[in-house]
């Protein structure tokens, strides 16, 4: 008896594995909101500031704080999209190695402590006239904990994860797999901030850099992988 053409291709499609969503669309919402915040929040204090010198910024600029608060918090969204299209791109070009797991786990984790520092720096803009100055510090310092070493860690995950059999299975140009490890490395030791003041400097590089590199590893991360005999 001859099988029906339109149930084997049928079958086919439902075998054939899936990459997800276009990644680039979160990539780039991702990208765009983070230039917003630092845009909006470009004369925020240092993490050395006083504490008196925090709470006379934040009593000033509460709708400024706001606006900067709700741009990260929505930043948090496209980055944790970006992190499963990622893993299911991953899982679809053929790596079962822990790398997709890791970018999958970074990404969100990544995302959380974006929201996390949003939500004590929106806290900090409600600060009342007669507030002390230890609490406005203690919110900065932990929106700048959650925002600066945390995410700079949990991102070096993701771009770990990605970078690492975007080498070995040359998913991604090896400047790419390289830059992103680099990056990796330079998030981990970003932790060492939270000790030593002298990192405090790779928290930017992070940061940006990252940002740049996750766009390019988006534009250059096929959809599908070559064959051996290719």
């Amino acid at each position: 008896m001859t099988a029906n053409p339109d149930a084997q291709r049928t079958e086919r499609s439902a075998r054939r594995p899936q990459s997800g969503p276009p990644l680039l669309a979160p990539v780039l919402a991702f990208a765009v909101l983070t230039i917003a915040y630092v845009v909006v929040n470009r004369s925020t204090p240092h993490p050395d500031a006083s504490g008196a010198e925090v709470l006379d910024y934040v009593q000033g600029r509460s709708g400024t704080i706001q606006l900067g608060a709700f741009l990260l918090f929505a930043s948090g969204v496209p980055l944790a999209l970006t992190a499963a299209v990622l893993y299911r791109r991953l899982r679809a070009l053929g790596i079962t190695a822990p790398g997709s797991a890791i970018t999958l786990v970074g990404g969100v984790l990544a995302a959380n402590a974006l929201v996390l520092s949003a939500m004590f720096s929106w806290s900090s803009s409600r600060l009342a006239a007669d507030t002390g100055p230890a609490l406005a510090r203690a919110l900065a310092d932990l929106s700048f904990l959650a925002g600066g070493p945390a995410y700079s860690v949990m991102f070096a995950l993701l771009m770990a994860g990605v970078s690492v059999p975007g080498l070995l299975a040359g998913l991604l140009p090896r400047a790419v797999s390289w830059a992103g490890l680099v990056l990796a490395a330079a998030g981990a030791l970003s932790s060492l901030a939270l000790v030593v003041d002298g990192f405090a400097y790779l928290l930017p590089v992070v940061r940006f850099g990252g940002l740049i590199w996750l766009v390019v590893a988006a534009a250059t991360l096929p959809l599908t992988r070559r064959s051996r005999h290719q």
